[in-house]
């Protein structure tokens, strides 16, 4: 039996990993101090004595535990990009900076302390509004250092250069994965992000708030696909020192994702336009190659049928 310390284990994708370690018989200690974390993601563990939650902002110290760490997943961040979710980055920007530097500190710590391996949740986000297309990890990016959005994206950059910084002068087991844009169940309803709004807006019957135009791009991810993703790089030890893009490489424009979305529903949302927020990046979609040579990984689940599963998801919850 691994144990297994998930930071942000209550959060969309930190709660699929619990599951997924608590599901091969793993221990699981979730560490979560609900910024943006739901208790509803975390619920079906109760009473599995493989699972231990910790209420704790993990910029303070931990609760000292004596168990052995088999690894760390590092997960813990805020990470919508809309400035009118309650749950925003841009609402909790020190927060935000704070959980990236300090947390990631105290998490390499316990990494070093343990001699296991740590992966980091980095973001696509490092790239900002990029000048290659698509976008490579030997890119170095386009962020604005000063904007509305940097605590989030030079929070993520600090995070990366902290925890290669412990690779290079201590030997920390780093694995830094680049996520790009995901969606699926345990999304938070008011979470903001382009996919889960649109499910919010049918489900509850409201307009479909549409940043821009809709000539921006995104690809879009399932998060079935993701978890396969991060556990390969769980899995690969020559993933060690290495920073690796995780997402799917087919682009849509954002109005064209509405329009798969609505041949979906049958209908057209009501749809409400919104001047796009600062440094919105225009475009974005991962170059996978390094995936697919070290990990052997590429999504296999196209956005209709990402869509669909996550539509049946909340309409079942709100049964």
């Amino acid at each position: 039996m691994k144990k297994i310390l998930i930071t942000g284990g209550a959060g969309f994708i930190g709660s699929h990993l619990c599951k997924y370690f608590l599901d091969q018989g793993d221990s699981v200690i979730c560490v979560d101090n609900f910024l943006s974390g739901s208790r509803d993601n975390i619920k079906e563990f109760e009473g599995n004595k493989n699972f231990r939650l910790i209420e704790h902002d993990v910029c303070q110290p931990l609760p000292e535990f004596k168990e052995h760490l088999d690894a760390i997943f590092h997960f813990a961040c805020p990470a919508s990009p809309n400035p009118q979710s309650p749950v925003s980055y841009m609402r909790y920007p020190v927060e935000t900076m704070m959980v990236n530097v300090l947390g990631s500190q105290r998490m390499l710590e316990l990494a070093h302390a343990n001699m296991c391996q740590i992966i980091f949740a980095s973001t696509s986000e490092v790239y900002g509004d990029p000048l290659v297309h698509p976008q490579p990890e030997s890119y170095w990016g386009n962020v604005n250092s000063v904007g509305p959005r940097s605590c989030y994206d030079e929070g993520k950059r600090a995070m990366e250069s902290l925890a290669f910084a412990y690779n290079r002068t201590g030997g920390t087991l780093i694995k830094v994965i680049r996520i790009f844009n995901t969606y699926g169940p345990h999304m938070r309803l008011d979470d903001g992000r382009f996919t889960i709004n649109l499910i919010d807006s049918h489900i509850n019957n409201k307009p479909f708030k549409m940043f821009g135009d809709g000539s921006s791009t995104r690809s879009f991810c399932y998060i079935d696909d993701l978890l396969s993703g991060i556990i390969k790089v769980y899995e690969t030890e020559s993933a060690i020192g290495q920073v690796i893009n995780l997402g799917n490489p087919v682009e849509f424009t954002l109005a064209d994702a509405i329009k798969e979305f609505e041949s979906i529903i049958g209908k057209e949302l009501t749809k409400e336009y919104i001047d796009t927020p600062p440094d919105d990046p225009k475009k974005r979609k991962p170059d996978i190659t390094k995936a697919k040579n070290l990990l052997n990984w590429e999504p296999t689940i196209d956005f209709k049928t990402g869509m669909k599963k996550t539509l049946e998801y909340y309409q079942n919850k709100t049964q």
